[in-house]
């Protein structure tokens, strides 16, 4: 979604931070990383798969980076930003997933709710650091309807009566809404906080949760099915197998393949959207100002470009 983004904005994709041959830091850099949280994981990346880099670990390298522009600014690097650009830079936020369902099926609903404020709370805190380093702009995207996703449908447990009639789960996608609500809450008071900032909630919830509901009215054919997966059926998710693995299962050779015909899905392995889900939902955060808080227009600051 980040890449259409910077498509949209007519900017090219940004390198990541970590990539130390042939990197382009001219118009920003790329901190996040794969299965990241924001708050410290409290198991290693071999038992649970959580990424090392948690959002204060991508703090530190944004206060390094911004450092070493400082320092390298006379020596002419032309593959750096200048050192005035901190204030003029849109810093983006699409974390707190993980955190949110790393321990929902062993905790429960209720676990995981006891240590959400904390998430929030860590993303404020955070959002000020940057600002007193210069940042202005920031954007913040909420969390997803994880109650629709394949792979949470297979994995958490749940009653019949908790699926509704597009085939989500209901008690989990509200709590995903409470903490939705938690954090636009939150970033509101951070606007009167810095009064000088601008501090943009993104409902992106309400794009995807659309997505899934009726992906046929987008042009999309499959809401709650994996394309690539193990498995057929309804969700085509095996959670013994995930997508381009290939792995023995009682006795049984099983491979998580590819669908042939990605742009007719929402979701990408169960866990992930597409490029085609993830392309209609930068169209419209490009376009539809009334999926921010406060609401406003891109096409009033940007000159917006097509998402290929």
């Amino acid at each position: 979604m980040s890449l259409g983004k910077a498509q949209g904005l007519g900017l090219p994709f940004l390198s990541p931070y970590l990539q130390s041959i042939g990197s382009d830091f001219r118009h920003g850099a790329n901190f996040a990383t794969s299965a990241s949280t924001v708050l410290m994981p409290q198991t290693s990346l071999f038992v649970s798969g959580v990424s090392p880099f948690y959002l204060g670990i991508q703090l530190q390298q944004f206060k390094l980076f911004k450092a070493k522009i400082d320092e390298f600014q006379s020596k002419g690097n032309t593959n750096l930003p200048p050192s005035d650009i901190f204030g003029k830079s849109l810093y983006t936020f699409y974390i707190g997933q993980n955190d949110f369902t790393g321990d929902l099926g062993s905790k429960g609903i209720g676990g995981v709710k006891e240590y959400l404020p904390q998430v929030v709370s860590q993303i404020v805190s955070t959002i000020k650091e940057i600002y007193g380093l210069g940042g202005r702009t920031f954007l913040v995207l909420n969390l997803a309807p994880i109650g629709c996703y394949p792979a949470f449908l297979v994995k958490l447990p749940h009653e019949s009566s908790d699926i509704d009639e597009c085939g989500c789960l209901i008690s989990y996608n509200n709590a995903v809404v409470d903490y939705n609500n938690m954090l636009k809450d939150a970033l509101a008071q951070t606007r009167k906080d810095l009064s000088d900032a601008n501090v943009i909630y993104v409902d992106t919830h309400a794009v995807l949760l659309e997505l899934f509901q009726h992906p046929t009215s987008h042009g999309l054919k499959y809401g709650n099915k994996a394309c690539c997966g193990q498995g057929g059926g309804s969700y085509n998710f095996n959670q013994e197998v995930y997508c381009g693995n290939t792995k023995v299962v009682n006795g049984q050779t099983l491979s998580a393949t590819a669908c042939e015909d990605p742009y007719n899905y929402v979701s990408w392995d169960g866990i992930h959207a597409t490029e085609a889900a993830n392309k209609i939902t930068a169209n419209i955060i490009l376009n539809d100002g009334s999926i921010f808080d406060p609401p406003f227009s891109l096409h009033k600051f940007c000159d917006i470009q097509p998402v290929g």
